[in-house]
């Protein structure tokens, strides 16, 4: 079982309720988008499903039992992986180092270390690099990189924890719009070809309408709507919180 249920979802910082009874579902292989203007909870809902924060209410179902509350390393364990805002590789390390250490976290051998650690599982980090693109930069060290390219490693270490449900956040944040376009349809392509169910936020409104088959928004710790880009681009409600009557515009720059 590939998807994620969250329940009644909520969580307070002193008289902010910043998650406040959240409830929605992702499937396996569907990508679905979360959305919302600045200081709307995404970031807090995220920290929650992954283990940083535990909820006041509610529970995080996946494959089968509720993990709320339970240690980001044992979320990890059920098949979850996440990246961030800003990606954090080891710049000093190569690229295919930097794949074949989450490789070596995921097969737990970081106590078995009798070798060189650069010799474990090269082939196999090479095979996740050649399916995000980067392959041919496998000997750099990833100080050298560009970002988008730094983006892409970050997704190859995220595929080698074999993820059943990939979190990602904001994972075009800095990036000119052809290089968001084509890692986003990459994702989009993964996502076909193994079934991950993928929950990410999104500032950018041209990648979130074009490849987000579902689309949910939150505003002040609420969600107020869920649908497709067109039944969401069309929600007065959703249009309020954005630009107060006006309509949300495809390439904007919203939702933080």
């Amino acid at each position: 079982m590939n998807g994620l249920i969250v329940s009644s979802l909520s969580k307070s910082f002193g008289a902010v309720r910043a998650v406040d009874n959240v409830s929605f579902s992702v499937d396996g292989g569907e990508f679905l988008a979360l959305i919302g203007p600045n200081g709307a909870g995404k970031s807090t809902c995220f920290n929650l499903i992954n283990g940083q924060l535990v909820p006041d209410a509610g529970s995080v179902r996946f494959g089968g039992r509720d993990i709320a509350g339970s240690p980001a390393r044992k979320i990890c364990r059920c098949g979850i992986a996440r990246t961030f805002q800003i990606a954090a590789t080891f710049a000093s390390m190569t690229v295919a180092e930097n794949v074949q250490m989450a490789l070596i976290a995921h097969e737990r051998e970081i106590y078995r270390l009798w070798r060189r650690a650069n010799s474990f599982h090269r082939q196999h980090a090479l095979e996740l690099l050649r399916r995000v693109g980067m392959h041919e930069a496998a000997d750099r060290p990833c100080r050298e990189l560009a970002y988008g390219d730094v983006k892409r490693v970050e997704l190859a270490i995220a595929l080698a924890g074999e993820p059943r449900l990939l979190l990602m956040d904001e994972p075009t944040a800095g990036m000119a719009p052809r290089e968001r376009r084509e890692l986003i349809a990459l994702v989009k392509a993964l996502i076909v070809e193994r079934g991950i169910a993928v929950l990410f936020t999104e500032h950018s409104m041209d990648v979130v309408f074009a490849f987000a088959d579902r689309i949910i928004v939150m505003a002040r710790g609420r969600l107020i709507a869920d649908g497709d880009a067109r039944t969401v681009r069309n929600d007065p409600r959703v249009q309020q919180v954005y630009f107060g009557t006006g309509r949300i515009a495809e390439r904007s720059g919203s939702a933080a």
